[in-house]
């Protein structure tokens, strides 16, 4: 079953000679439990399509279909909705709320959709990431790691049908970047989420099951690595 359809994707800038084609005519479906790597030179379009697919941005033309709906025929406040519940977005820069604790941090899609705590599932999830012992630290009381393993949390949640990650180990340490990747992994084979990372570093490519390589706005090559 495809869980992400994106059809004829094109975003542009500017008109007439200075016009740029950030995305390009782009066309990919993903099945459900998938876990893509999408690499490119800087320019590529990498970061332009996950926040197209997000419904963080929109398409000059085109479409984006997860779980067989539609994200852009949805008004603004309904995909914003849409996007907390069945899409979970990770940075390279955690974006925590400083203010809120570790746990605050990760049920926060819930509260603000007013939503109750599976405190079963936010015991399992907490011990997964391995920051049981710190669900009442602040994000400034933690490492690198740890506030990339809060935003994971907070990402994962709601059990969304998409987990978007752009660059999430641009700001670690090889130990940390390695943990947090396997982290995805673990995700993607425990709860068969799908997932889609944008990366620079090969070696971290290579563990995906499929790797998408982007040049120019366009996907230049579609690699299956692993069932």
């Amino acid at each position: 079953m495809d869980i992400l359809q994106v059809k004829n994707l094109s975003k542009h800038y500017g008109k007439g000679e200075t016009l740029v084609k950030a995305i390009d005519d782009v066309t990919f479906n993903l099945v459900k439990g998938d876990f893509v790597a999408i690499i490119g030179p800087s320019g590529s379009g990498k970061s332009t399509l996950m926040h197209l697919i997000g419904g963080v941005d929109k398409p000059t033309q085109g479409k984006v279909l997860i779980d067989g709906q539609d994200i852009y025929t949805f008004s603004e406040d309904n995909l914003a909705i849409f996007r907390r519940r069945q899409v979970g977005l990770i940075y390279q820069f955690y974006n925590l709320i400083p203010i809120l604790n570790v746990e605050e941090n990760i049920k926060l899609p819930l509260l603000l959709d007013k939503q109750r705590v599976d405190e079963g599932q936010f015991s399992d999830l907490v011990a997964q990431l391995g920051i049981a012992d710190r669900l009442h630290h602040l994000p400034n009381q933690l490492s690198g790691g740890q506030q990339q393993r809060v935003s994971i949390g907070r990402a994962l949640i709601y059990s969304p049908a998409l987990v978007l990650a752009d660059e999430p180990t641009g700001n670690l340490d090889s130990d940390a970047s390695q943990e947090i990747i396997h982290l995805l992994e673990e995700c993607n084979q425990r709860y068969r989420q799908t997932i889609v990372i944008i990366t620079h570093d090969e070696r971290i490519a290579m563990r995906a099951k499929r790797i998408l390589t982007m040049k120019d706005g366009k996907i230049v090559k579609d690699e299956r690595l692993r069932r």
